[in-house]
């Protein structure tokens, strides 16, 4: 894939350099509260066996302030792209991962040619769901208890999707 450069955000491959960094993020607690918690390994683990995931860093200022990973559905009556996002606590609330979600989109859109994107953030992680908002992205459903938060409790997913032609 190639390196998408915005205005103050730049994604890239991550490879296995962005390991120790990455680990790092996801262990933070505001990360962690909605990723869940991280298994020794499985960052490495992903990046060397994830055939169907692309894993990109997010770099702010030459530094990897995150990732953001998309998948696609091959199947052609079905297709469709879907992704995820983690940023570390201090870019939080200051706009970078509205604008990666948007450079991430507009890749997928002109680039691959996907005319629906999805992403499925808590219910409950009311920041993410504002900032999908803010690139298009619509609420169609609530996945009941469909996911198993860090503490051991079935939460609630909101499953939303933008068409190409509503992307912001």
């Amino acid at each position: 894939m190639a390196i998408l450069r915005g205005p103050r955000v730049v994604l890239r491959p991550a490879g296995s350099d962005d390991i120790p960094t990455l680990e790092a993020i996801r262990r933070e607690p505001s990360v962690e509260r909605w990723w869940g918690v991280l298994e020794d390994g499985e960052l490495a683990a992903d990046l060397a066996e994830e055939q169907d995931v692309e894993i990109l860093a997010i770099e702010v200022d030459g530094d990897v302030v995150g990732a953001i990973q998309w998948y696609q559905e091959r199947e052609p009556a079905f297709r469709h792209a879907g992704m995820d996002i983690f940023l570390t606590t201090a870019m939080q609330g200051r706009g970078v991962g509205t604008e990666t979600v948007r450079m991430l989109a507009r890749h997928l859109i002109d680039e691959h040619g996907f005319h629906r994107l999805v992403i499925d953030p808590s219910a409950a992680n009311t920041a993410a769901v504002r900032a999908y908002g803010k690139v298009g992205f619509k609420p169609v459903g609530r996945l009941r208890r469909s996911w198993r938060g860090p503490d051991g409790t079935w939460e609630d997913q909101l499953l939303m999707d933008l068409l190409a032609d509503e992307l912001t």
